[in-house]
């Protein structure tokens, strides 16, 4: 049976248990602090029991998920201790929509239509003892920030850039993706880099649930350090926020698994079979 938090003091609780639990629960804690900043996402948190539980389910609210075919906002996170609890939730009435395309992200990622799950790259880049700090360090600059031509300058993304995005983003290209980009650019910190004419040549966006999101530099920007200094200042955006600071890469993106491997020092990194589209 599931339970749904809806008291704010019970999720204010819940956020501070999950924190003691870093690095396991990155992805449902950052989402439980975004439900607890505002929640522009409009999501709700799911349990097996309470104050003690085995799992957490964190899924976007009945009126967000109005599209079946849109697994980019159909985006649920899951931190389990128990897999029997797990299998359990998901396979409680209500707590998952089966009827619709999602993904599912955290440490557990059911297999479905016979795919393997695709795997991520999480690098954790505030430090090896994350759950054991009632404060966490802040992201360090690996080396100092280069000189920018003056013609540039450091901006927020907006939303009239959502287009550029969907053309260079690797899971775009649609207009599901198109929507989701301009949600994120819309609620969740971004910064890029402008050029004279205001154009982004270089960015990155941040997730629903606190992590370093969709990042790129046009070509003829590229081998200048942008993407580096963009990572750094988005992560130090986020640490001031609360946020823990890692990334979430596709583990074929390996250029930007190379970026923030070598921009902070000795970031955690492991595999997470995160993504799991379900369709």
């Amino acid at each position: 049976e599931m339970l749904i938090l809806s008291c704010s003091s019970k999720l204010q609780l819940l956020e501070g248990t999950l924190r003691k639990r870093l690095p396991d629960t990155l992805l449902v804690y950052g989402t439980v602090m975004t439900i607890n900043r505002g929640n522009p996402a409009a999501q709700e948190v799911l349990v097996d029991s309470w104050p003690e539980f085995k799992v957490i389910l964190t899924r976007p609210r009945r009126e967000v998920a109005s599209d079946d075919s849109d697994l980019f906002t159909n985006t649920y996170t899951v931190y389990y201790r128990d897999l029997g609890a797990s299998r359990a939730l998901l396979a409680s009435a209500g707590a998952v929509n089966w009827g619709q395309s999602f993904r599912i992200f955290g440490n557990l990622c059911p297999k479905a239509s016979g795919r393997a799950p695709q795997q991520l790259n999480i690098y954790v880049l505030s430090g090896p003892n994350l759950g054991s700090h009632p404060t966490m360090p802040a992201p360090k600059l690996s080396a100092p920030l280069r000189l920018l031509d003056p013609a540039m300058r450091l901006s927020s993304l907006d939303v009239s850039h959502a287009d550029l995005l969907n053309e260079t983003w690797s899971f775009g290209g649609n207009e599901k993706s198109r929507k989701y980009l301009a949600t994120l650019i819309r609620h969740f910190p971004s910064i890029c880099l402008l050029d004279s004419a205001g154009h982004p040549v270089s960015w990155i966006a941040s997730y629903p649930f606190g992590a370093l999101g969709p990042g790129y530099t046009l070509h003829q920007h590229r081998r200048h350090g942008y993407m580096g200094m963009l990572n750094n200042l988005l992560a130090k955006r986020l640490h001031a926020l609360g946020y823990p600071s890692y990334g979430y890469v596709d583990v074929e993106n390996y250029p930007m698994q190379r970026l923030q491997e070598n921009c902070w020092p000795r970031p955690r990194a492991w595999h997470q079979t995160g993504l799991c589209p379900i369709l």
